[in-house]
């Protein structure tokens, strides 16, 4: 292990791996990758208002990578141990990356509570 494995790096890590989950999971920006593994499902709503749902494809391959995109949790476990190879074994730019997935997961944090206190 790194001699400069602290508790402050395990919260970095903590963070990056916060927000790359968000990113994989719920962030539009990746929906491209995560699209061949749903099915989008239109329901009108009691509103007379078309919802759009995502279910997991329904066979093979795709159904089981729909199931794990699907999950925060499970998703989140992957992204960890991305995040943590990253630290020990990526050096200096592994580092970076994660410094930059910790940021932006504080930004991420700080505007969902002012999002909160301003009633938005």
């Amino acid at each position: 292990m790194s001699s400069d494995f602290t508790f402050w790096n395990v919260i970095l890590m903590g963070l990056a791996s916060f927000r790359l989950t968000r990113l994989i999971v719920f962030d539009q920006i990746t929906y491209i990758f995560r699209k061949p593994f749903f099915d989008e499902i239109t329901e009108v709503n009691k509103n007379g208002e078309n919802e759009v749902y995502l279910a997991p494809k329904q066979h093979g391959f795709k159904k089981w990578m729909g199931e794990l995109l699907s999950c925060y949790w499970c998703t989140g476990i992957w992204a960890s141990i991305f995040v943590i190879y990253l630290y020990f074994f990526a050096s200096f730019t592994g580092k970076v990356i994660i410094l930059i997935l910790a940021v932006a997961a504080i930004g991420s944090i700080i505007e969902v509570i002012i999002s909160k206190i301003l009633g938005n």
